[in-house]
């Protein structure tokens, strides 16, 4: 981890910090053969694909982790078409992460995989 994203991640409070590297870690995760560029945007850690959409992982204003998504894309609301009921979704940008249970791993790999190629034509 480059130092200027490790000093993004500890200037998170815990446990948002644990949340976030964990999914941080999902991030990569379920890259798998996707090239990834870890990066800052707008002072957050932020995960770019070369067919993809920037992901940016943070914590909202009420302190609640979150990954973040293009405002102008659709990531966000096809996730919550299919699992809005299980997630707080905070308008078209972002996903709060709450609990982080493996069963809420699952459900974000959809999410995190349709940012990584949201370039990709069908």
């Amino acid at each position: 981890m480059k130092p200027e994203i490790k000093r993004a991640f500890d200037a998170v409070e815990a446990p948002e910090r644990e949340t976030l590297l964990a999914a941080r870690d999902l991030i990569f995760d379920c890259a798998g053969d996707i090239a990834v560029e870890e990066c800052l945007k707008w002072g957050q850690p932020s995960y770019v694909a070369p067919k993809g959409s920037t992901l940016r992982l943070g914590v909202t204003k009420a302190g609640q982790a979150a990954i973040y998504a293009h405002c102008q894309s659709s990531i966000v609301s096809d996730f919550a078409a299919q699992f809005g009921a299980d997630f707080e979704i905070e308008g078209n940008r972002a996903v709060m992460l709450g609990d982080f249970t493996p069963e809420d791993q699952d459900k974000l790999r959809a999410l995190i995989r349709h940012g990584l190629t949201y370039k990709v034509k069908s």
